[in-house]
């Protein structure tokens, strides 16, 4: 009995063992690694199968999660946290209303370091030209005009946003900010006028004028001019410029009226002021090409010997002083034209001029001794200006004796380390489209300093390419500076040999 007892103890107990484990066996849950998204056992789990179709008894649940949480693969059972773009762009969104908000609160600096961040993000495509036309906007109030250009021509070219309008009018002031025709002749060519807001319509007319001007487009320039109004702080070169469009269009009675007014303007201003002084120059150009001799010398004369436009006003009215017959006059402005104090300036048609005179007054041996000294100084400068045009063909290499000769007359500093004599250089370097060109080189670097002082952007990504876009307008401007000096070189060379 007793063991028929035990005998039965072991049955119940090896079958309440087999149950045990095939309720384990159904209800545990795999451990994570075990199992495949589509439903396949993963290696770790075909481990668990005993040969014949048996399968092992899993390990204790324990062991099980920390073999998973140190060795097991992930799957796609267990993917990593995915970025939700919706939650993406909100956080973005509320990046760009930060910046407006320091936008408004004048903190420029700070917004442009999150627009241009911005402006690099997928997300934010909707609203990529509202975010380049605001970082335009926050540069051009920080004084980087170049940079803020880039942004404005950016949205321009792109031509689908509402931003578009406003971008041509930013563009047109930084544009007139930094005086670089490329970049005011595409502004303004984009311009409506109809759009464009009345309080900055004076600085289209203006500019618009001056493109007419170089053109030849006389007429259309003066009347462009002519719609810069008195109060605009372009009012008084618009008219001069006016005066400057009759005379080409060899109209002079209309540009003796409009320097007279200009120099009547200015009847109670000092006598060296540079608006004076140019309206008197204006002016008596204007009768000197309306064949009024007497006044024309006499206008000349009004302009005061301490102003260093006194040396091109004395050679000028030399030739109106010759053609009224007034030659004692004009040999007595050749003494002055032709110290030593003026051996500086580059004016071989002063003698020339000179020679001319002698020759009207039949002093043929004085006109021979002239003729001589024009040989003796210009037929040297001849010889350097084209030996350095045949040694050099390098742009840059021709810039850099405009820079030398810009600093020895800043520092006036003696004259030597030039390649080209000093007198050739000071004459291309006052040439006209010479002179902008190197005034837009000085505003380059002045906005230069002001990004390498801005703290905010020189820690950020936008230093990078601002840098990079000064640096690319740097170096063509320098090289669009050499070609004119080369091109000026060759007409000096033409004009000596002739």
């Amino acid at each position: 009995m007793r063991n028929t007892m035990l005998a039965f103890l072991v049955i119940y107990l090896f079958t309440s063992a087999k149950l045990v484990f095939a309720a384990e066996a159904l209800f545990t849950i795999p451990a994570p690694g075990t199992q495949t998204e589509d439903g396949n056992r993963s290696p770790a789990a075909a481990k668990m199968a005993a040969p014949g179709g048996k399968t092992k008894a899993a390990p204790p649940a324990a062991k099980t999660a920390q073999k998973s949480s140190v060795a097991a693969p992930r799957t796609a059972a267990t993917p990593r946290t995915a970025a939700n773009p919706r939650s993406n762009a909100n956080r973005f969104e509320r990046v760009f209303n930060d910046a407006k908000n320091l936008i408004k609160a004048s903190k420029f600096a700070e917004a442009a370091t999150k627009l241009h961040a911005l402006s690099k993000r997928s997300e934010m495509l909707e609203q990529r030209q509202e975010i380049k036309y605001l970082l335009g906007y926050c540069l051009m109030e920080l004084n980087l005009n170049q940079i803020s250009a880039f942004q404005f021509v950016d949205v321009i070219k792109n031509g689908t946003s509402r931003y578009v309008k406003a971008s041509i009018e930013k563009l047109s002031i930084v544009a007139d900010r930094l005086g670089d025709d490329s970049l005011l002749n595409y502004a303004v060519s984009k311009v409506v006028l109809e759009d464009f807001p009345d309080s900055k319509k004076d600085i289209i007319y203006y500019r618009l004028g001056e493109i007419k001007l170089k053109n030849g487009q006389y007429k259309e320039a003066a009347e462009n001019f002519s719609k810069v109004p008195q109060g605009s702080r372009y009012y008084f070169q618009a008219k001069f410029n006016r005066g400057l469009a009759y005379l080409s269009n060899n109209e002079p009675q209309n540009a003796i009226s409009i320097y007279q007014s200009l120099v009547d303007g200015r009847a109670n201003v000092r006598v060296t002021d540079l608006g004076r002084v140019s309206s008197l120059m204006g002016l008596a150009r204007a009768q000197y090409q309306a064949q009024q001799w007497d006044d024309s010398i006499a206008t000349y004369r009004m302009v005061p010997r301490d102003h260093e436009i006194w040396h091109d006003a004395l050679f000028e009215s030399s030739w109106a002083m010759l053609r009224a017959a007034r030659f004692r006059s004009a040999l007595s402005n050749f003494q002055s034209l032709h110290s030593s104090f003026y051996e500086d300036f580059y004016i071989p048609e002063s003698l020339l001029l000179r020679s001319i005179v002698y020759l009207y007054i039949c002093k043929y041996d004085e006109m021979e001794k002239v003729l001589g000294l024009y040989e003796k100084i210009y037929g040297p400068v001849r010889t350097k200006l084209g030996q350095f045009v045949q040694a050099n063909n390098d742009p840059i290499e021709y810039y850099l004796e405009m820079e030398k000769a810009l600093q020895i007359r800043k520092d006036k500093k003696p004259i030597g380390g030039l390649k080209i004599p000093y007198n050739a250089a000071r004459y291309i370097m006052d040439d006209g489209e010479v002179k902008r060109s190197l005034t837009y080189l000085k505003i380059l670097g002045e906005e230069r300093a002001k990004l390498d002082a801005t703290p905010y952007i020189k820690s950020s990504a936008l230093y990078g390419l601002s840098a990079k876009i000064l640096a690319n307008r740097s170096r063509n401007t320098k090289t669009n500076i050499g070609n004119m000096v080369r091109e000026k070189i060759g007409e000096m060379r033409n004009q000596l040999r002739d």
